[in-house]
């Protein structure tokens, strides 16, 4: 598929501008996983809290939004599994299912797909709308990872929002931001070059 016709083309994602092949989809997976594991590195401790700061929430929402649903979901189980696995790609280095924070990576499979889905109906192409779409993939990532630090934890619900989401929020807002800027300015870019 050209990239003129995937421009044109309703549900198209930023992926879907290279040429189509399986090896193109699997190397998208795979480099979907890879980025956030490398962004899972950028780990900044927060006082009091088992749940660090990172970039893989960023990068996996970032994942999900430029691959698509199907291929944000795969990328995101791949990186899951691997870290299940042993590879040391979680926040810190970190590896296994044993980790109170695990949830959030459970939580970014189900947020790839979401944002994924809302790229496809155009979230991505205007600033507001990416805003929204990043809001709604941070929120279920909580949805998930909150409620099982509060399990793995040995907490309630209200520690485990306290220490596991409302530390977070003004990151998140950032994260929103960049996004707004990166993902339209991406399409305009390949709208210039079709």
């Amino acid at each position: 598929m050209s990239t003129a016709t995937a421009l044109a083309r309703p549900g198209a994602v930023l992926a879907d501008l290279l040429p189509a092949s399986r090896v193109r989809d699997a190397a998208l997976v795979a480099g979907g996983a890879v980025l956030t594991g490398l962004a899972a590195q950028l780990a900044v401790p927060v006082p009091g809290s088992p749940v660090p700061v990172t970039g893989q929430t960023f990068a996996a929402l970032l994942v999900g939004t430029a691959l698509g649903a199907r291929r944000g979901f795969l990328s995101l189980a791949l990186y899951a599994l691997a870290g299940v696995a042993g590879v040391p790609w979680f926040a810190g280095g970190a590896s296994g299912a044993g980790a109170v924070s695990f949830g959030y990576v459970l939580g970014m499979l189900l947020a790839s797909a979401a944002v994924g889905a809302l790229a496809r109906r155009g979230a991505d192409r205007s600033p507001l709308r990416m805003a929204g779409a990043m809001i709604l993939g941070e929120a279920v990532i909580y949805a998930v990872g909150v409620p099982y630090l509060a399990v793995a934890g040995h907490m309630s619900l209200s520690q485990a929002v306290a220490l596991g989401l409302t530390p977070f929020l003004i990151g998140d807002a950032l994260k929103a931001a960049l996004a707004m800027g990166a993902l339209p300015t991406a399409w305009k870019f390949a709208n210039k070059r079709s």
